[in-house]
């Protein structure tokens, strides 16, 4: 059994979901990496939420409001001491990260010209291509991109020498959504401040595994979605210097993000307001700082080494399946592991081990690209989070035999 501090039988009782049984069997959640479970003390304050103060923000007097507001923002402030964020006021909650990279790539619209270079890693999310490349057709801007190898890991070599003076940002994945591969982003961050760049880090698979330092990274812009993350689905944050976001232009109009309106002219609200536009997710973000509490109450560094030591356990025993093939083997990763059984279409295999009770992804996983690169049309996805278990992964094990069993 792999030894942990970390009582697993007692977590898994947090979570109700993994209580039931699908398809007459005991429910093996293994897409993690798509989203994951929200433990009880989460759903128990969302529940409180609607219960008991359900109300707008910042814009009342009456106590409702004041409590919504004040919740709301002692949220902000977790998230702002979780990720060691200098200022509570660079700390802007949005619905996802899709919203927050969309957000950063509008705003650089003003910024960049013909002849400027941003780079992006071949690894990547279609939320972190398809923003990019629309901003260099607003702008003519070039995209170029940072390869990666085999192994699933980037050629550093190239992406040093890809930089440049016409380089303005650079963006990349904290760790790749279909790989698992972790990104030496400290590298990336500097090595792009040395010529000018800025640099926007997607953390939306990273935040549940490793707790960045932000200001150590000394990254510009870092996106996480609390559902990644025990927390419910649309609500998430973007992190941007102080100077960044001062100098981009609002995202949306509307409510709250204003100062004062005419019909001559608006003046803008201060940070974080400038871009908080409309009624936000506000029980998302109350919660999103519940599932900060929880994940923090855990501890990361028994969190990781406990996922560490399940997915070097599943490698190994999903390795022994001949005919098997992983994808991604980078000397650095975590929670995912991506693989095939030549002659079998993944999606066959997840079909089947759904009749099992276990759920696994299959396709492109968002990362056309790296499948392109590996001259395949997808992949199983199996994904880990703290609350799976040695047996589970034998489940898993023996449910891909089954599957081969069945379909060679």
């Amino acid at each position: 059994m792999i030894e942990t501090s970390l009582d697993i039988a007692a977590i898994r009782k947090d979570f109700p979901i993994l209580n039931r049984e699908v398809n007459g069997q005991p429910l093996v959640y293994l897409d993690n990496a798509a989203t994951s479970q929200t433990p009880q003390q989460v759903i128990d304050v969302i529940v409180d939420y609607y219960h008991n103060y359900n109300a707008n923000i910042h814009r009342g007097v009456h106590s409702l409001s004041q409590e919504a507001t004040d919740a709301y923002e002692i949220a902000r402030n977790k998230i702002q001491k979780h990720f060691n964020i200098a200022h509570s006021y660079e700390v802007i909650f949005t619905s996802g990260t899709t919203h927050a990279i969309n957000l950063v790539a509008t705003g650089f619209t003003s910024f960049l010209k013909k002849g400027d270079e941003v780079l992006v890693s071949a690894m990547e999310h279609h939320s972190n291509i398809v923003p990019w490349q629309m901003l260099c057709e607003r702008t003519g801007a070039q995209l170029k991109v940072i390869p990666m190898n085999l192994d699933g890991e980037l050629v550093m070599e190239e992406y040093h020498a890809l930089l440049s003076g016409k380089t303005k940002l650079v963006f990349c994945n904290h760790v790749s959504n279909a790989l698992g591969t972790i990104n030496p982003i400290k590298e990336i961050i500097d090595a792009a401040h040395k010529v000018g760049a800025a640099v926007l880090i997607d953390g939306a698979q990273a935040a549940a595994h490793i707790k960045p330092d932000l200001q150590a990274l000394d990254v510009d812009f870092y996106t996480v979605s609390a559902h990644k993350m025990c927390g419910p689905t649309g609500v998430g944050m973007l992190y941007g210097k102080e100077e960044w976001l001062k100098k981009l232009p609002p995202y949306q109009g509307g409510g709250e993000m204003i100062a004062e309106v005419t019909f001559e002219k608006t003046t803008y609200a201060d940070l974080p307001h400038k871009f908080e536009a409309g009624t936000p997710n506000i029980c998302g973000g109350i919660a999103f700082g519940a599932a900060l509490d929880y994940m923090n109450h855990l501890g990361f560094d028994a969190i990781a080494q406990y996922e560490d030591d399940l997915i070097q356990y599943a490698t190994e025993q999903l390795l022994s399946i001949e005919g098997l093939k992983i994808y991604g083997t980078a000397a650095h990763k975590t929670s995912v592991i991506s693989f095939n059984i030549e002659g079998i279409h993944p999606y066959d295999i997840g079909t089947i081990l759904d009749k099992l009770g276990i759920a696994v992804r299959t396709g492109h996983h968002c990362a056309q690209p790296i499948m392109d690169f590996y001259k395949i049309p997808g992949t199983v996805r199996a994904s880990f989070s703290f609350y799976n278990t040695q047996d589970e992964v034998d489940k898993l094990v023996a449910g891909v035999k089954r599957a081969k069993g069945m379909l060679q």
